[in-house]
């Protein structure tokens, strides 16, 4: 018999309602109940990035946080970055502009972090740049890319 719990997550600006077990991740509350797939499962131990959400404006990698934890906190995944409708945000329109992805796959991560990168005020060089975004791994790399795109985002964010 599985003990389950209730949970309310704010995730994207709207609140839902979950019945978890306690041992459930983030990720998969994301991915399996909320049907939130564009943050990514990699490794599933907080070593390659690809899950990196934004719990109260902060990057969290969403696999190693409970979801219980992040009850009464406002959480951020790649598909709630703008706004239905509305333009790209500015990192997701350098990763295009740059080509700072090949297969695509850590790119949900990868803008994750770079916006919480800049919004840190760690992106004033190319090393900082790579210093702080040295958590999400790009198996295809496209770091290069991944540099000039926060690079330029920076630019239009500040």
């Amino acid at each position: 018999m599985t003990n389950q719990i209730t949970i309310n997550l704010d995730i994207n600006g709207k609140t839902h309602a979950l019945a978890v077990e306690p041992r459930v991740t983030l990720l998969d509350a994301l991915r399996e109940h909320l049907e939130l797939t564009g943050t990514k499962k990699g490794c599933d131990q907080g070593q390659c990035g690809a899950c990196t959400v934004h719990v109260d404006g902060r990057r969290v990698l969403s696999c190693l946080t409970l979801a219980v934890q992040a009850e009464g906190r406002s959480v951020t995944t790649i598909e709630g970055l703008s706004a239905p409708g509305a333009d790209l945000h500015p990192v997701q329109s350098a990763f295009l502009e740059h080509d700072a992805f090949q297969c695509g796959y850590c790119t949900p991560g990868q803008i994750m972090s770079a916006v919480a990168c800049i919004r840190e005020g760690h992106a004033g060089s190319d090393e900082e740049i790579r210093e702080y975004m040295s958590g999400n791994l790009c198996r295809c790399g496209a770091y290069p890319h991944i540099v000039e795109a926060v690079r330029e985002a920076a630019k239009v964010m500040s």
